[in-house]
């Protein structure tokens, strides 16, 4: 299942409008039978035209609405209903914060008929859950996928390996990725004399939630910006609300029409690959630089060995600095970023390999920006 599978189920799930919500609880099981039945009756007869008749292999002797008081009067959980999705959890008595980003699974090819009673025994296998969500449409039936939050990252790395492609039925299999939960937009067509402090007000006027504003200056002219920026919010959903206000014909900033897109989501790198990176990308040079005062600055920082930086590539502003082993990067990463407003980052991708693919989706695109990335691949 792709990444961007992913995403885009994310951002129709937290685009959709909350409006009247049901709470289960455990006190009240009766509202737990009655909504259960009813939801069940319109899912199985829409169902049973769509998908036929199917056998679950995990079945067994209680009727549908049973099983699903039964695990809540296990589990203690609340269960809600919004418009859209159904939402089991969080655990009873949580104190803590909210599990960190990184968490939370993407769960598709779920039958429709297919409810929270067959799955969360299921991923519960796997670990704690956290909260668990099921998308759902306006006949009862689910819309094929749903979202497993786990309470640390060990548990949602098991449950892809474990659980993509996992037979919840006879013959239907699910599949199972880490869910991007992405808090960036892009937004394009900024007027370039804009600083970054004027951005970040004037996207906290007209939406809410912001986190951060990134933006880089220009290349020939350091006092502007390059008309873009990307805007970085408290939440998935923050972002999401912020992306449909200000579509194309919904807002204008500083009187221009502006251009607005998911940014590029952050990745997920092995911990092992990163430890064996040696490169470093900085950006934010002047143009007149040479890859000689370059290769100068950095063998000093990396203590004065000569043989410390192997190669040194300069394009326009940015440059990328190989040096011959781990620990003389990160020395200079430390000692010289930020330095004269230079910034100096870790270039991650996989080693060893040869694939343009995979270089072009591990290099750190919140960083590069858009179009940047497919022009870095032939240059590092």
């Amino acid at each position: 299942m792709l990444v961007s599978d992913v995403d885009q189920s994310a951002v129709s799930l937290t685009t959709l409008q909350t409006k009247d919500i049901t709470s289960l609880q455990l006190s009240t099981p009766q509202s737990v039978t009655t909504f259960t039945t009813s939801t069940r009756e319109s899912a199985m007869s829409t169902s049973s035209d769509i998908l036929g008749k199917q056998e679950n292999q995990n079945a067994n002797a209680l009727s549908a609405e049973e099983a699903i008081v039964s695990l809540l009067e296990r589990t203690k959980y609340t269960y809600v209903q919004e418009n859209g999705q159904r939402r089991y959890g969080p655990p009873p008595n949580w104190q803590c914060e909210a599990p960190p980003r990184g968490c939370e699974v993407f769960i598709g090819k779920i039958p429709r008929d297919c409810f929270e009673d067959e799955l969360i025994p299921v991923f519960e296998q796997i670990g704690p859950i956290y909260m668990f969500r099921l998308m759902m449409e306006l006949n009862g039936i689910n819309r094929g996928f749903g979202f497993c939050v786990y309470t640390n990252r060990e548990d949602t790395k098991r449950a892809v390996q474990e659980l993509n492609n996992y037979e919840i039925r006879k013959g239907k299999t699910i599949g199972v990725c880490l869910s991007v939960d992405n808090c960036r937009l892009f937004v394009g067509g900024i007027p370039k004399n804009k600083t970054r402090e004027e951005i970040l007000s004037e996207m906290k006027r007209v939406t809410d939630g912001v986190k951060d504003v990134i933006s880089y200056p220009s290349v020939t002219d350091k006092t502007k910006n390059r008309g873009f920026a990307f805007i970085e919010y408290g939440s998935h959903k923050a972002a999401a609300m912020a992306r449909r206000k200000l579509l194309p014909g919904h807002i204008h900033l500083w009187g221009h029409q502006i251009a607005v897109d998911w940014a590029e989501p952050e990745r997920e790198v092995n911990e092992d690959i990163m430890s064996k990176v040696k490169i470093l990308y900085v950006r934010n040079l002047m143009l007149s630089t040479t890859e000689e005062s370059l290769r100068d600055s950095f063998i000093k920082a990396a203590g004065g060995d000569p043989n410390s930086v192997e190669r040194v590539k300069k394009i326009s502003d940015y440059a990328f600095i190989h040096f011959r082993d781990r620990e003389q990067a990160s020395q200079c990463l430390h000692t010289l970023n930020g330095k004269s407003k230079i910034l100096i980052y870790i270039i991650y991708m996989y080693i060893c390999t040869n694939s343009r693919s995979s270089i072009r989706t591990e290099l750190p695109a919140k960083i590069l920006g858009r179009k940047t990335i497919h022009r870095l691949v032939n240059k590092i």
